[in-house]
């Protein structure tokens, strides 16, 4: 009965989240500002330090960050991967419109690449790193019960503190990266049910705690990599630097200080 409810608050939190971002569109910039603050002090303070604590009996602290720099790398690459076939894409569309003579009106657009032609793969890689992360939050929280009733609640109350900033992350990860509404909405649906799932996963198997630790430290990577090479450039293009900088820096003051609350 508690893990229902506990699932229940999860999926609240991040619906919440969601929603709030879809509602503030016009104001996103602010929105992906303060996200971006918010998933770089959820790898800093939340993430690295649990992968650490849980894997630490199995693994040195430098190889919990070889994995995080692993996962860092590994989204980099897909990153990168995903724009040179989006250029490609741009630079034929370019010859075909020089061929029937628009080649001046595509000229004028300016925009690079990744901004002209729908960049799906980024927003799903960064959803689904969101719901994985979700589902294993749920993982830590049923693993922590098995420990002991104390540990459970003071790992729920971390969970669902940042909740409602995963549901902003997803939604505007998605947005951003020029997917619909309702796929965003899907991907709320499935960050906002993962935590049950995950806690309902233990209650079959124990995920080895060495291999949790190692997920943690990944998922840690994936994060910085989507505060700092995605989020952030994107809450600054356009826009009043001040404000943006502004609520990158309560993004992640408020997440540091939920953390602290939170242990």
């Amino acid at each position: 009965m508690l893990i229902f409810a506990i699932a229940c608050a999860a999926f609240c939190a991040t619906l919440a989240g969601g929603l709030f971002a879809l509602w503030l569109k016009d104001k996103l910039h602010l929105i992906l500002g303060f996200s971006a603050g918010a998933v770089i002090a959820v790898s800093f303070f939340d993430l690295l330090p649990e992968a650490i604590e849980i894997g630490g009996q199995f693994h040195s602290p430098e190889v919990l960050m070889s994995w995080a720099a692993l996962g860092f790398l590994i989204y980099l690459a897909l990153d990168r991967i995903q724009f040179f076939h989006a250029q490609r894409h741009h630079h034929h569309h370019g010859h075909d419109h020089e061929h029937h003579g628009h080649s001046h009106h595509c000229e004028s657009v300016g925009h690079p690449a990744e901004h002209l032609l729908p960049n799906k793969l980024r927003g799903t890689l960064g959803a689904g790193s969101f719901s994985a992360h979700s589902f294993l939050d749920g993982v830590v929280i049923g693993l922590a019960f098995q420990a002991s009733h104390t540990a459970g609640i003071i790992v729920t109350i971390g969970v669902l503190t940042h909740d409602f900033s995963d549901g902003i992350n997803t939604m505007n990860v998605v947005l951003k990266n020029h997917g619909s509404r309702r796929d965003a909405l899907r991907w709320l649906a499935a960050d906002a049910i993962a935590p049950g799932l995950g806690m309902a996963s233990t209650l079959f198997f124990t995920l080895p705690e060495s291999s949790l630790g190692v997920f943690l430290s990944m998922f840690a990577g994936f994060f910085l990599y989507i505060g700092a090479s995605d989020l952030i450039p994107e809450s600054h293009h356009a826009h009043p630097k001040f404000l943006t900088t502004a609520m990158t820096i309560t993004g992640a003051a408020v997440m540091y200080m939920a953390v602290r609350f939170a242990s």
